[in-house]
């Protein structure tokens, strides 16, 4: 038998690249000589999810029950908990929570954890505009006492472009120098780490590419799934 001891549910697909490299980086950070040590992990890919950026700002379709309707699947398929390697899905984790038993672990809130342990007293938030609109990672830091840093308006636009590039499939150094100039701004503003706060964003943007340490929450979360898989980590209580 291999180490793991519990079935990680994952919700996908937004977008798919991101998703498979979140799978890639929890099976790299697996301790494994043989298949049987590897984690198990029930993925529900689903593109089809409906824009969390057009329902949080323009009132577009909830994705909240696309999110339920995969979060009751996996549970029913055995998951112990659940993750989505999106960070503005998690604006909809009502919806999640309402519609599985087992637990969601927050990207938002490992990734932060995380950022407050390099003792910054303001945080760069790299992330979609919806995901600013939201702010969820604002509030998160505010609770760790900690400044968020965000970007411009103009900024948020040009993050958006690049997103959206990095989702067709544009990922080279064309895209990830951009990025980066996205990422010096925050520091340039104060911040002293930045977060990558959307999980396209590590798929181009690299910690060699700036000079404060970044916080790529796809990394965290692979982490985070990791421990919890394995048992080094208790699970968190479900909120009711």
């Amino acid at each position: 038998m291999g180490n793991t001891s519990r079935i990680i549910g994952v919700l996908g697909g937004m977008g798919p690249d991101a998703t498979v490299d979140f799978m890639s980086k929890v099976i790299a950070l697996t301790p494994a000589d043989k298949d049987q040590d590897h984690i198990h992990m029930l993925i529900d890919h689903n593109p089809g999810v409906p824009n969390r950026q057009t329902a949080i700002l323009d009132g577009g379709e909830d994705p909240g029950p696309d999110l339920a309707a995969m979060a009751a699947r996996l549970e029913v398929a055995g998951a112990d908990f659940l993750v989505i390697p999106c960070n503005t899905a998690y604006v909809f984790r009502d919806a999640v929570d309402s519609a599985a038993a087992v637990p969601l672990i927050s990207i938002i809130d490992v990734t932060v954890g995380e950022a407050v342990t390099k003792g910054a007293s303001a945080v760069g938030v790299l992330a979609t505009d919806g995901c600013v609109a939201a702010g969820v990672y604002q509030d998160a830091l505010k609770r760790a006492g900690v400044k968020a840093v965000v970007p411009s308006e103009e900024e948020l636009e040009q993050f958006m472009t690049l997103c959206n590039r990095i989702k067709a499939g544009y990922q080279g150094e064309r895209v990830a120098r951009e990025m980066t100039k996205l990422a010096e701004a925050l520091v340039e503003r104060g911040a002293e780490v930045v977060i990558a706060g959307c999980t396209e964003i590590p798929l181009v943007l690299k910690q060699s590419a700036l000079a404060v340490p970044l916080i790529s929450s796809t990394d965290v979360l692979a982490e985070t799934t990791v421990a919890l898989a394995r048992g080094e980590m208790a699970l968190p209580r479900k909120k009711s």
